[in-house]
């Protein structure tokens, strides 16, 4: 189910560093060692298989960006902030 614009705006508020780009959720996650934010990004796959939805990952060295987004939804759902939720969590696990 797509949220309604207001609900998606307040959904992301509680997002931890997840901000809204039109209709995609983006986040920048900063390690103080590369092979932490490779370690992130195993993760966040392993996450991602379990839900069936992929993100976009762009790894820059100590960096990694994920871009969440619903096409074949037409926007943003619950899925999507869940998901988000258990990207935050991994990152915690990985600093």
């Amino acid at each position: 189910m797509q949220f309604m614009e207001e609900e998606l705006r307040e959904q992301v508020s509680k997002l931890e560093g997840w901000k809204l780009e039109q209709d995609t959720l983006v986040r920048k996650y900063m390690f103080n060692e590369y092979m932490k934010g490779i370690a992130f990004v195993d993760e966040v796959a392993a996450i991602s298989e379990a839900f069936e939805h992929h993100p976009h990952i762009t790894v820059d060295y100590k960096t990694v960006f994920l871009r969440l987004s619903a096409a074949e939804e037409e926007g943003l759902t619950a899925l999507d902030i869940r998901q988000a939720h258990e990207f935050n969590e991994a990152f915690e696990k990985n600093r």
